[in-house]
């Protein structure tokens, strides 16, 4: 007989529902428990033996009489309720990892555990559980291009609004694409679910990386290396790392920058059939790690490497999606980012202002963070007057998009005001700041 208290599966439909998102998202468990009831039929006596509370404490918690806030409660009820700890503001918890990733596949199969049933007091299998069961009889080569739609479209939405209020419905998806991974499936439609899973993986790490919370973007990095090396995809491998790379400069370690993106290239050229476009895009994350470094020679080298690649980009070559971002607008303010990086702010400046006049208006992100690198390399020439109209301009794209990344670059921005913090336009800046992006604890100082 199935043990009742067991935790099991939260339905998708839950977890991607924007009132939990929210709920869990400030941590107000009166709402997430009563949701846990409506929407799973998950009893506050079943949340109190699953999250090892009394039911008074649960009771009151739901009539709002007590709140929960000590992390080792908040940790006990993400792992009895099954809540990825990402949506409570956690570390990614143990069991969001499959075993299937970790165990080798010439291994003797492992004899599976019975999926958990709800107990005979609780309505029948969910609905997701069945469409789950349909759709694993049914798996075609138009379902795997349904999820790559999708993750086409995540990729836009990013864009636009951030990656935070996605990210629970990727890494939902992403969890159940890799349970798809447990049964035997034609090669070309396992293949297919393998690199799906990858992209969604490297997609979390992005958010996470988005936000700087870079230990989780790293582990989910890491889930998207694993995944692309099961079908052998070198050419995504070197893209992850070059993801990783990116990280690197940002967590101010350089040298494990181009350690990582020099690993990316010797991937892709092992791969066959590495586009010009691949390796050009990796030649400019070369090109930031060595600018980060300091090394001027190697940063122009890598640059002119970027550039020479690129230019023999054929019409018919066949990229991958994830790298068809890179186009000449992005090689431009790359160059420039990397002339900027290295302190040549007179050679970066016109490079990103051009691409900035080319880019779309509903990338938002990327709107915001060119005009924070062109603001930082008028700045670094003493135009102060430029340099705060266009980080002024950059506000209003920083505030329509959840990126942390963003915000905390334009908040640097105003440190590196300091010893103008009186001039007219330096207090204008701070204003708009202040207004659009409200200051984290302890980032802004009048």
């Amino acid at each position: 007989m199935p043990d009742p208290d067991r935790p099991q599966e939260l339905p998708a439909r839950l977890l991607t529902d924007p009132e939990m998102i929210d709920a869990c998202r400030v941590r107000d468990f009166a709402r997430v428990f009563r949701l846990v009831k409506v929407r799973a039929g998950i009893y506050p006596s079943m949340i109190a033996r699953r999250c090892d509370l009394t039911p008074s404490r649960v009771g009151e918690v739901i009539a709002g009489r007590r709140h929960l806030q000590h992390m080792d409660v908040i940790e006990r009820i993400s792992d009895g309720l099954r809540i990825p700890g990402d949506m409570l503001g956690l570390a990614r918890r143990a069991w969001e990892t499959p075993q299937a990733l970790v165990v080798d596949e010439r291994e003797a199969p492992q004899t599976r555990e019975p999926e958990q049933q709800a107990p005979a007091s609780l309505p029948g299998p969910d609905v997701d559980s069945i469409l789950a069961l349909a759709t694993r009889t049914s798996l075609n080569k138009a379902t795997l291009e349904a999820f790559r739609s999708s993750i086409e479209d995540y990729w836009r939405r990013d864009d636009q609004h951030g990656g935070e209020a996605l990210r629970p419905a990727i890494v939902g998806q992403l969890r159940y694409v890799v349970g798809l991974l447990k049964e035997s499936r034609p090669p070309s439609i396992q293949n297919g679910l393998y690199g799906i899973a990858a992209e969604l993986a490297r997609l979390t790490g992005w958010t996470y990386f988005d936000a700087r919370q870079y230990n989780q973007a790293r582990a989910y990095f890491t889930e998207a290396l694993q995944l692309a090396k099961e079908i052998d995809d070198r050419q995504f491998m070197a893209n992850v790392l070059a993801c990783m790379s990116l990280q690197a400069t940002y967590q101010d370690k350089p040298a494990d920058s181009l350690a990582l993106v020099t690993a990316a290239q010797d991937q892709a050229r092992a791969a066959l059939g590495s586009t010009p476009r691949v390796m050009s895009m990796l030649a400019m994350r070369e090109a930031f790690a060595h600018a980060t470094l300091g090394n001027r020679d190697d940063t122009h080298r890598a640059i002119g490497e970027a550039h020479s690649q690129f230019e023999q980009i054929g019409a018919s070559d066949p990229d991958p999606s994830w790298v068809t971002y890179f186009d000449e607008p992005k090689l431009i303010v790359d160059t420039g980012i990397a002339h900027g990086r290295l302190g040549e702010a007179a050679t970066a400046e016109p490079l990103i202002a051009d691409a900035l006049r080319r880019e779309h208006h509903t990338n938002q992100r990327g709107r915001a963070f060119h005009s924070f690198w062109l603001a930082r390399t008028q700045l670094d020439q003493g135009k102060l007057d430029q340099a705060c109209h266009t980080a002024t301009q950059a506000l209003e794209p920083a505030s329509a998009v959840a990126s942390e990344r963003v915000s905390g670059h334009l908040r640097e921005f105003y440190e590196q005001l300091a010893p103008h913090r009186q001039e007219p336009v330096a207090l204008a800046f701070e204003a708009r700041l202040r207004e659009l992006l409200p200051p984290v604890s302890g980032s802004l100082h009048p």
